[in-house]
């Protein structure tokens, strides 16, 4: 199995254990010190913060689907960092970005960064920083 193939694999045991809310197997594929970065402003956890997000949704069967459609893996020269993006369809989001970054610990790949973005076209942009602006409190 090549590199591209392991960190292909990785990603999609993420996805797969987050619909399924199979806690044990979504927390192996990420590094102790992981970061998650979700689309609202304030979503940062790491580490163990995130994991205790992820035991409050999934302990109770609730999990979160996102059906990759592209993706593009870079691989460090040194074979021991790796970096994509990617397309994720989730049925209430439409078509999401994820970005992140895997490292190589031990010969196996694990998740350190995960980001979920929702693009937007340019052409709505100046309309959604004006309605987000005024969600802002004074």
């Amino acid at each position: 199995m090549t590199e591209r193939a392991r960190v292909d694999a990785v990603l999609d045991a993420f996805h797969a254990a987050a619909a399924a809310a199979d806690e044990d197997r979504y927390v192996a594929t990420l590094a102790t010190d992981a970061v998650f970065l979700g689309t609202a402003p304030g979503e940062r956890w790491a580490g163990q913060s995130f994991r205790d997000f992820v035991h409050s949704h999934f302990s109770r069967g609730k999990g979160w689907s996102y059906a990759p459609s592209t993706r593009s893996v870079d691989i460090a020269s040194d074979g021991l960092t790796a970096w994509f993006d990617e397309t994720a369809e989730n049925e209430h989001f439409g078509a999401c970005r994820g970005t992140g970054i895997l490292r190589r610990d031990a010969g196996e790949w694990r998740i350190v960064q995960y980001n979920l973005t929702i693009p937007v076209p340019d052409e709505l942009v100046p309309e959604l920083v004006a309605k987000i602006r005024g969600m802002r409190p004074e």
